[in-house]
């Protein structure tokens, strides 16, 4: 009991991704990667996971390698990495922070069985994210993930393993080639790789969160923030299969046109769920998306002030307090665009995540190149696999991202 006690603190940072990443990419995207497709993504997720993977773990490498976050590794190598990056921050903030907030608000909407409207029921879901992080400690958000996470966790596996047992699987095709000669088709490819696991900035929120971690542990060692990373990594990637697959024996095939309002939404999801295995999974599948929402909604309203405080702090070589104030500005604006998107879920949801595919080449190779320099120590720095791996990353998301832009304009 002891070692499980002490392996439970010694989580943190991998389960603050694993939370932000298991919300929209997976309740939302993934389910109507399944709903719509059956499962012919299925390598669409895999190939996201995999190729994206080693610009993630580059964050928490250069944190726990030199004790400092990757932001202030793109600050020494060279001042236009940050500005650039601040640049492509600001510029997908807003739309991320509604995407993720429309959800939850539809997926809180859908457990209290009530309609205020969805700019009431997101208003509602900040100002509790806002009570949360008020003060703005990392102590508090990771407590209070780990336990929103192992709900989340918990519930999302007892309702996948109900929908296996209950439910009579589709045809299966898992890959069918000609989708990617569809423009429709190939741009939801695009939205759902987007954001699978999570955009690709992330890396820089983890990286914080793990300079925090050491900050509250200094004993935890290189191999230990690692392995919490893979952990993390590797629940979330577990997860996008299980929604897919719910989504996929549940949804699938079966006439139902999804509703681009949040709340409509969150009703079919949960209406199959109930309708397919039983009343009585309701409370299950309601507990669990609202958990991935909220968790994510407050990790991304967290992450943001953070990245934007400190690369504001390395520019002007100052220590502003920019925490509140950022938050409030991020709320404010990302609650504007859900009162403007507010029944357009999957518009918002798919521009947000494009967006955010299309920027992702850049972080990965700005993460790549800080990684592999002379900031990290020659024991720190990637193995050879996971150098072949980030090229060949490289390649795959800055041909997607080429293909994509030629094929949207």
């Amino acid at each position: 009991m002891r070692q499980l006690i002490k392996f439970f603190k010694q989580l943190g940072p991998g389960i603050l991704f694993a939370s932000t990443c298991i919300g929209v990419s997976h309740l939302v995207q993934s389910t109507r990667a399944g709903a719509l497709f059956g499962f012919e993504l299925v390598l669409f997720v895999v190939l996201a996971n995999v190729f994206k993977y080693p610009f993630f773990e580059f964050g928490t490498r250069f944190a726990a390698a030199t004790g400092k976050s990757i932001l202030v590794g793109y600050y020494n190598e060279a001042r236009w990495m940050l500005i650039l990056y601040l640049l492509l921050s600001v510029a997908t903030m807003f739309t991320v922070t509604a995407g993720v907030t429309i959800v939850a608000a539809g997926m809180l909407g859908n457990l209290l069985s009530v309609n205020l409207g969805i700019p009431a029921l997101a208003g509602i879901v900040m100002l509790l994210c806002f009570i949360v992080l008020f003060r703005g400690q990392y102590a508090t958000l990771e407590t209070i993930i780990k336990i929103i996470a192992g709900l989340l966790v918990i519930s999302t596996l007892i309702a996948f393993f109900l929908a296996i047992f209950n439910v009579e699987a589709p045809k299966v095709t898992l890959v069918n080639f000609d989708l990617l000669f569809e423009n429709k088709s190939f741009i939801f490819i695009i939205a759902l790789m987007g954001w699978m696991p999570s955009a690709l900035d992330l890396a820089s929120w983890n990286s914080i969160w793990t300079v925090e971690k050491m900050k509250l542990d200094p004993d935890l060692s290189f191999k230990n923030h690692i392995g919490d990373f893979n952990l993390g990594y590797g629940v979330t990637t577990v997860l996008a299969f299980c929604f897919l697959t719910m989504g996929a024996l549940l949804l699938f095939d079966r006439g139902i046109e999804l509703s681009d309002n949040s709340v409509a939404f969150a009703n079919q999801l949960t209406g199959m769920y109930t309708t397919t295995i039983g009343d009585w999974v309701f409370i299950i599948i309601a507990l669990s998306a609202f958990s991935a929402m909220f968790s994510t909604t407050l990790t991304v309203l967290d992450g943001y002030p953070r990245i934007i405080e400190e690369t504001v702090n390395l520019l002007t070589g100052k220590k502003l307090k920019l925490y509140l104030p950022m938050m409030t500005v991020v709320m404010v604006i990302g609650w504007s665009v859900i009162v403007y998107f507010a029944n357009s879920l999957s518009t918002l949801i798919d521009l947000a995540t494009a967006i955010s595919f299309v920027i992702a080449p850049v972080i990965a190779i700005i993460n790549f190149k800080v990684v592999i320099g002379n900031q990290v120590a020659d024991k720190f720095k990637p193995r050879p696999w996971l150098r072949v791996l980030s090229y060949a990353g490289i390649v795959f998301l800055l041909g997607f991202a080429i293909v994509y832009l030629s094929t949207y304009f």
